[in-house]
C-alpha cells in the first residue's frame, strides 16, 4: 500500500512541478497570456502561482504535510479555471473548446486534490512520507 501510495503521490505532482517550474523560468510569457485575460499584476500572479504549485506537488511528493500540500494546490487549481479559462467568454468555436477542456481539467484535478486533502488528512501514518499530516480528518 505504501509504495502505491509513492507512486500515485510521484505521478499525481509530475504536471504541478512542470508547470510551476515553467511559472518561475518563462515568467515573462506567462505574464503576457495572464494579462491578455486580465489578471491584475500578471508578472506578480504568475510568480506567485509558480511558488504555489511547486510548494504544492513538492509537499505531496515528498510527504511533507502532504495534505495541506493538496489545499495549496486547490487554492491554484479553481480561481485558475475560471480567470483564466473562461470559455463561456469565447466566440471562436476552436478557442471555445481549447478553453473548455483546460477549464474541465482543472476542475477535475482541483477535485482529485480534494480527494486526495481527505485521505491524507484521514490516513495519520502514509508510510514513505516524511512528516505525517496536519490536519486531522480522523
Amino acid at each position: 500500500m505504501d509504495v502505491l501510495v509513492l507512486i500515485g503521490r510521484i505521478l499525481f505532482v509530475v504536471v504541478f512541478l512542470g508547470s510551476g517550474i515553467a511559472h518561475l523560468t518563462q515568467t515573462d510569457a506567462m505574464a503576457g497570456y495572464a494579462q491578455s485575460k486580465g489578471i491584475p499584476a500578471p508578472k506578480l500572479a504568475v510568480q506567485a502561482s509558480g511558488v504555489l504549485l511547486v510548494l504544492g506537488a513538492l509537499m505531496i511528493l515528498l510527504g511533507v504535510w502532504a495534505d495541506l500540500g493538496a489545499l495549496l494546490l486547490v487554492v491554484f487549481l479553481l480561481p485558475t479555471a475560471f480567470l483564466m479559462h473562461a470559455f463561456w467568454k469565447e466566440t471562436d468555436p476552436t478557442a471555445k473548446q481549447t478553453e473548455m477542456i483546460q477549464f474541465n481539467k482543472d476542475i477535475s484535478l482541483a477535485g482529485a486534490a480534494i480527494a486526495l486533502f481527505a485521505f491524507f488528512a484521514h490516513t495519520p501514518e502514509l508510510g514513505l512520507s516524511i512528516t505525517g499530516p496536519l490536519f486531522s480528518l480522523g
